[in-house]
């Protein structure tokens, strides 16, 4: 038979060991709830950093595609490879803005400019050959961070007659 002495023994083992496990348990949640915290906080540095780099290279599209119209315009020649080079820098503007993780209502609506006024180069060519010089304008005050280059754009795309060609 075991004694009592025995079992106080025992119980008060068994109470050292589990507050022993109870602090390890502690100390540990503590480490991983600090290592999460800096998870957490170098994934949202690098979230800004990339949003940045979207930024930039969205307007440098906007300004290579500026740079592009200017070029026709001051040469007037091979108007065909600067109006797809434009379309081009126009389409990776495009996606470098559907990058930018913004839900703000104006963002949506540059984003729905952009998009129209790219539209309007694919489907309407001849009558964005005339716009060149304003749509140039609107690339370079965008890229400036002057709000008015989006409503010169809005402009561009309700001066285009979607009925014709």
């Amino acid at each position: 038979m075991i004694s009592k002495a025995k079992v106080k023994w025992w119980k008060v083992n068994q109470e050292k060991i589990m507050k022993r496990k109870m602090i390890t348990a502690i100390i540990w949640s503590i480490i991983l709830l600090i290592a999460l915290l800096v998870f957490i906080g170098l994934y949202v540095d690098k979230s800004k950093e990339n949003e940045d780099k979207f930024k930039t290279q969205y307007k440098n599209c906007l300004a290579d595609a500026a740079e592009e119209i200017d070029t026709y315009l001051d040469r007037q020649i091979d108007y065909e490879m600067h109006y797809n080079m434009v379309i081009s820098e126009l389409g990776s503007a495009r996606s470098f803005l559907f990058l930018i993780d913004d839900d703000s209502e104006k963002m949506t609506e540059n984003q729905k400019t952009v998009n129209e006024l790219h539209y309007c180069f694919v489907k309407y060519p001849q009558q964005m050959k005339s716009k060149l010089a304003e749509v140039s304008q609107a690339f370079k005050d965008v890229y400036d961070n002057l709000d008015k280059g989006y409503d010169e754009m809005q402009a561009v795309v309700d001066s285009v007659d979607k009925m014709g060609n």
